[in-house]
């Protein structure tokens, strides 16, 4: 049985196709409110289509260290991220004004996020390059 990638919106689906015969709903239909699966998962998971995704640890961490990004600030993140993707870098600390970012660059996601002041003795690993705007 070859079942292909987000073929069916529901393993109810799966099971009518299979059993039942009947036919299956293509992957772009949608449900009650018009939201096709894929976009519905994106919005829970926080992977938008465009701009920069914060895993769930970056986002904790934004939230315990009361650290706010203005829209120029996501902005230049944004920008250092695409800048890091032209070099090369798969995992790169981008510094907007004094706050550090690690960032998966081939993923589009902020990892970690932490104020200038509080990372210990300004020491960042497991990173090929690094991004100040």
């Amino acid at each position: 049985m070859n079942i292909q990638r987000s073929q069916f919106l529901s393993i109810n689906e799966l099971q009518d196709q299979y059993l039942n015969k009947q036919p299956v709903k293509n992957e772009a239909q949608t449900n009650d409110k018009g939201l096709t699966f894929e976009a519905i998962w994106k919005e829970k998971t926080g992977q938008l289509d465009e701009g920069l995704r914060f895993s769930k640890h970056a986002t904790n961490r934004l939230a315990d260290r009361s650290i706010t990004l203005s829209d120029s600030q996501l902005d230049r993140l944004t920008e250092g991220t695409r800048k890091a993707g032209e070099k090369g870098i798969r995992e790169s600390l981008v510094m907007v004004d004094q706050l550090a970012f690690i960032v998966n660059v081939p993923n589009q996601t902020v990892i970690t996020a932490m104020d200038q002041s509080q990372t210990d003795e300004n020491i960042f690993t497991n990173i090929d390059g690094a991004v100040i705007v």
